[in-house]
């Protein structure tokens, strides 16, 4: 071995040690703006964590810094044990990655996508049909592997994106937003496909605006203005986040009646942190749900608003996550 040349662990359980991703104090500025605010987390080997925030929240900015493509302005993180500021390529070969644009070329067949992926990452002739096949598998694509890729459903387009940017069996995967405009069916199966990988230790880390998706994560990281505000289980969560409680209002014009519970906030009449829109079903977060329950039932129905029923629920964690990013204060 050259004198003074690095080495890099071989054993699958030397990786990064018992977490493959690891940031402290990360931090990106563009000029005055601060897009990612000394953030730190780790991610465990073999762990599904969910990145949540709103758009503009930085997401997006601090995973390319720990793809290494874009340099960080302080701070430090690892993943697999590389510096990806200086490591990149090195680190890229063991790492995945897949955007919501789901990076295909649409003008050649499902495999030979793959076959181009493959090469891109080095793969040997052998290993790469080995891949290649189970890959079609994977993505339900067995008897249309020829098929050119702008024919296939957003479903099967989805899966094969996965295939290509797991092709070279990365040890980490970062997914960001890959479930945006997919239907209900084809994300659920995802999901069966993300939890089957992580089982084999693969360190997943993803970015999603469902709500539904979060709650499969074994932890999630709140981001809000770049600063990470809250990371928990779910569950945990609900428990530690949450700004007051949560009432759940039954009115066959919930339009109207979040209209009229607004109005009575911004004149002081009435207090509450957050009111929203689920579904058929109003939630309203106020600092006492039982004694709340009377003035608001009183308020709407005084304003025309029938209320067909009014209950202290659990909260959701979209109710959270909404307690969380909202500034302190507001």
């Amino acid at each position: 071995m050259r004198k003074g040349r690095r080495t890099r662990p071989q054993s699958h359980n030397d990786w990064g040690g018992d977490y493959p991703i690891v940031v402290d104090n990360l931090t990106k500025r563009f000029g005055d703006f601060t897009a990612v605010d000394h953030v730190s987390f780790k991610v465990r080997r073999g762990e599904v964590f969910g990145w949540l925030g709103p758009n503009g929240a930085g997401k997006t900015t601090a995973i390319r810094m720990l793809l290494g493509l874009l340099k960080h302005t302080e701070g430090t993180c690892r993943v697999l044990g590389y510096d990806p500021a200086t490591e990149a390529k090195a680190m890229q070969a063991h790492v995945g990655y897949m955007s919501q644009l789901f990076t295909l070329y649409n003008g050649l067949t499902a495999r030979e996508n793959i076959r181009f992926y493959g090469r891109a990452y080095g793969l040997s002739r052998k290993k790469l049909k080995t891949r290649q096949a189970e890959i079609i598998e994977m993505a339900g694509l067995v008897g249309r592997e020829n098929e050119l890729t702008r024919n296939l459903s957003g479903g099967w387009k989805q899966r094969l994106a996965l295939g290509c940017a797991i092709v070279h069996e990365p040890k980490v995967l970062f997914l960001d937003e890959p479930t945006a405009g997919v239907d209900p069916i084809s994300r659920r199966d995802f999901w069966g496909l993300i939890y089957a990988m992580a089982k084999k230790g693969v360190t997943i880390l993803v970015t999603t605006h469902y709500m539904d998706e979060a709650e499969l994560c074994q932890r999630v990281g709140f981001i809000s203005e770049g600063r990470l505000v809250a990371i928990d289980t779910p569950d945990q969560l609900k428990v530690s986040q949450m700004r007051g409680q949560v009432l759940e209002i039954n009115t066959p014009d919930p339009d109207h009646a979040v209209r009229v519970l607004r109005a009575a906030y911004s004149s002081g009449s009435l207090v509450y942190d957050e009111v929203a829109l689920y579904g058929a079903q109003i939630h309203i977060v106020v600092p006492d749900a039982e004694a709340s329950k009377q003035p608001i039932v009183d308020l709407l129905e005084s304003e025309g608003a029938r209320v067909d029923g009014i209950t202290w629920i659990a909260p959701t964690l979209e109710d959270v996550f909404i307690s969380s990013v909202r500034p302190r204060g507001d």
